[in-house]
């Protein structure tokens, strides 16, 4: 399952919105809703006039205590990103000598890895890409990998991901879908630890791909070398303020509601697509990843019906049969398209 070849831009820098046209019903992209809660909307509404200045300095440190406090880490563990792909985009700043990506995973870390001139090595995982057995290259000095991973919503344990630490290697554990988990049991973000950075986003969740909200956590130290290069005001006023106010108790009470909805939801949606004869990958996030005879006949079956779903052979060890999707309460809409193009393709002699 090799995919295509990560350096080609088609393959590395392609995102599920462009799967997506006006009108269309989206299950290519994971933003959770079509617009934010209105009481964020608020929030952000109240500041709009202060956009004639930079952001501020007390806006900065308000949104990190938010964090902090929502983490349990001190403030200067804490750094604002304009979206959780910043982090990524930064990580060329830590110097690594080499590093290895836990395939499949999102793509922005080889992208902006290879960019800058760093050898990467991605490590790909076979189904059902658990940790289990898994082998990185004892000189990779940063390694990365999503927790649970877009695309295949693999969820792997505390302990997997800590026995990935070495002496002089930083591990970037992706946690942009950690919230969608209930109680967040694996999660890394609350750990204090010198050689471990955490990125963090709020985009998803709370429908805000229009402003780019996100944070890593780490040690003062690799924070410090992570920004060594990065333009001033790099996040603006509106961020901040969506940071504060989405890690706020109430909002992270509200999250942490939503994410056991999303579970009963994405299980009535994996039966619906099992029924269709889909080969669901088991995981726990808010997307679905699945193998299907004919999947691109599929996809492009159901784009003539207005309905946008995730291709996967841009990923790094999943080839064309794979497909993501959005979990989303609209589901059975997309069940009986695919299997309306699952009878198409057999019709023409597609299916072997």
């Amino acid at each position: 399952m090799a995919g295509l070849d990560p350096s080609a831009p088609v393959a590395a820098r392609y995102h599920g919105d462009q799967a997506v046209a006006p009108g269309m019903l989206d299950f290519a992209v994971n933003v959770r809703h079509g617009r934010p809660p209105e009481w964020l909307v608020a929030r952000l509404a109240a500041r709009l006039p202060d956009l004639a200045g930079y952001p501020s300095a007390e806006d900065v440190r308000r949104a990190q205590d938010a964090v902090a406090a929502r983490h349990g880490r001190a403030r200067d563990e804490v750094l604002p990103l304009a979206g959780a792909a910043e982090g990524f985009a930064l990580l060329p700043n830590l110097r690594p000598a080499r590093a290895a990506i836990i395939a499949p995973s999102f793509t922005e870390p080889a992208v902006a890895l290879t960019s800058a001139g760093v050898p990467v090595h991605h490590i790909v995982l076979e189904r059902p890409f658990g940790l289990d057995g898994v082998e990185v290259p004892e000189d990779a000095d940063l390694v990365v990998v999503g927790n649970p991973t877009n695309p295949t919503s693999v969820l792997h344990t505390r302990e997997q991901l800590l026995a990935l630490r070495r002496p002089g290697r930083v591990l970037v554990v992706d946690e942009a879908f950690a919230d969608s988990v209930p109680g967040e049991p694996e999660s890394l973000a609350g750990d204090s630890l010198p050689d471990v950075l955490v990125l963090r986003s709020l985009t998803k969740t709370w429908s805000l791909a229009g402003l780019r909200v996100g944070y890593a956590l780490g040690s003062p130290e690799v924070l410090a070398r992570l920004t060594a290069q990065r333009a001033h005001w790099p996040v603006g006023t509106l961020q901040l303020v969506a940071i504060e106010a989405c890690c706020a108790a109430e909002a992270v009470a509200e999250a942490a509601a939503e994410a056991v909805r999303l579970v009963q939801l994405r299980m009535e949606m994996v039966v619906g697509l099992q029924a269709a004869g889909a080969d669901v990958v088991a995981g726990q996030a808010p997307f679905v990843l699945f193998r299907t005879p004919d999947a691109e006949r599929i996809r492009m079956s159901l784009q003539r019906k207005g309905i946008a779903i995730r291709r996967c052979d841009t990923f790094v060890g999943l080839d064309e049969q794979y497909l993501r999707a959005a979990v989303r309460r609209e589901w059975p809409l997309l069940v009986q398209g695919i299997q309306d193009g699952s009878a198409a393709a057999m019709c023409s002699g597609g299916r072997r």
